[in-house]
């Protein structure tokens, strides 16, 4: 049986025409890599999707494969607004037909409001001015557009408790948080469940975990840490992502007890007896 692969980013793309033009012009990966000024490895890495060249290195890859200005064109639009260990994924939430979000801490991306995403954005990046957190919020804006179109992916969050507790941007925003997200449930835009404190230890209690399904292609897993990501489409590692996230939601409660849950904690935040 033929394997599936994960569709392809735009990166990607990107890459593979990158390496066939590379190959069509007589050069190895390190030729190219001492006319562009650059090591191997990073060549490496333009053609497989995980970096983008900079509009330099670009300009001086067209030089050397006389594309006439092709790539640096082209890089123009595949720059991104999102870090680079999360560009690639950010581009694959656009082509899912099933997402499973797991938030160990915090409300995922997609759900955020503008005062929550806000608040994090504060909290974590130093020096920041008004123009940043602005491009920061339309950026999310636009990201939360996911669930709102008509191909919109089947999407499950599964959120550890602690993601309920923790308040973030004063009582008022994360009422209005959790509210949001008690909403998408009940609209039928989200399946929605909660691990409560009382499971103890469960399956996922090590990291983030998003899931996302194709409907041509292989799925894939994608783990997240401090100023770092994982995406993985190696079957096993998948797989087992997967059993991960099955034997978590088998401890969860139920959508409606969820949703009761959630609704209880935005009532606590508001009146101020967390």
């Amino acid at each position: 049986m033929e394997r599936k692969h994960r569709p392809r980013t735009p990166r990607e793309k990107y890459g593979e025409e990158l390496r066939i033009r590379r190959v069509a012009a007589g050069l190895t990966q390190e030729e190219l890599s001492e006319i562009v000024v650059c090591s191997p490895t990073l060549i490496s890495h333009f053609e497989a999707g995980r970096r983008l060249p900079k509009p330099d290195d670009a300009r001086r890859i067209d030089q050397a494969l006389k594309t006439d200005g092709f790539f640096l064109r082209w890089l123009e639009d595949l720059e991104s607004k999102y870090v680079d260990h999360f560009a690639a994924v950010a581009e694959l939430e656009q082509q899912a037909t099933l997402i499973q979000y797991f938030a160990l801490t915090l409300i995922p991306g997609v759900l955020q409001t503008d005062e929550y995403a806000s608040a994090l954005f504060r909290s974590y990046w130093p020096n920041y001015t008004a123009e940043e957190l602005d491009e920061f919020i339309v950026t999310r804006t636009k990201r939360r557009r996911i669930l709102d179109g008509p191909m919109r992916p089947v999407a499950w969050t599964l959120l550890d408790e602690a993601v309920l507790r923790r308040c973030v941007g004063g009582p008022q925003a994360m009422a209005e948080q959790l509210r949001r997200v008690a909403d998408l449930a009940e609209s039928g835009r989200l399946r929605l469940h909660v691990l409560p404190f009382d499971v103890g230890a469960h399956a996922l209690q090590q990291s983030l975990l998003t899931l996302m399904s194709f409907e041509d292609s292989a799925p894939v897993a994608y783990v997240e840490g401090f100023v770092t990501g994982n995406l993985m489409d190696d079957p096993a590692l998948v797989s087992a992502s997967q059993t991960a996230y099955a034997l978590a939601l088998g401890d969860a409660l139920s959508q409606q007890e969820s949703i009761a849950l959630v609704r209880a904690a935005a009532e606590e935040h508001t009146h101020g007896r967390q």
